[in-house]
């Protein structure tokens, strides 16, 4: 079975490791390791000109996806950028710093995942809609006024009937599963 870091790597510029001593790039593996649960590989090194031993440390580059914002710009996806939106839809809310940040990682594990270097600001925005509605209805009222763009109270009372109605009609699912 491949290790996690097997599976994660992906093609990358190799850069040859220099020794800290000698700055020689001419070495040869001592040791091998995986460590974090094989996401990390941990080398012993020894250098060929002065002897030196050293160790370093190999991770899986990082995925670069590119958010394509509704007018068509493109930025780098950025991981703070969707924490911070969250934090913001959660504001003075009993949700947990864990919570918010564990959303996060789900939706970043779902976007990685699709091996696409594209993904739009709409999937992103519909992606935590969904874990909001589920969990606090005024943060997902919050984020969606934000993000559905609300120009004015008309807007918050239909995505509230909208909410209501999904909240009816789940009630009505989990009393029929449980008398049925």
């Amino acid at each position: 079975m491949r290790s996690k870091f097997e599976r994660e790597t992906r093609e990358v510029e190799v850069i040859p490791v220099r020794c800290p001593r000698c700055s020689n790039n001419e070495d040869r593996v001592v040791e091998t390791r995986e460590i974090a649960d094989g996401s990390v590989i941990r080398r012993r090194r020894e250098c060929e000109v002065c002897g030196s031993r050293y160790t370093t440390y190999e991770r899986p580059a990082p995925q670069q996806v590119v958010v394509v914002k509704r007018d068509g710009r493109a930025e780098p996806f950025m991981r703070e950028k969707l924490i911070r939106g969250v934090e913001k839809a959660c504001a003075n809310r009993p949700v947990s710093t864990d919570v918010i940040l564990s959303i996060v990682q789900e939706i970043e594990d779902e976007v990685l995942s699709r091996n696409s270097a594209e993904v739009t600001s709409a999937h992103l925005g519909e992606a935590v809609l969904s874990k909001l509605v589920e969990l606090d209805s005024v943060a997902y009222l919050r984020f969606a006024s934000v993000y559905k763009r609300f120009g004015d109270p008309s807007d918050f009372s239909e995505e509230l009937e909208k909410l209501k109605k999904r909240r009816r009609t789940a009630r009505a699912s989990t009393a029929s599963q449980q008398h049925g």
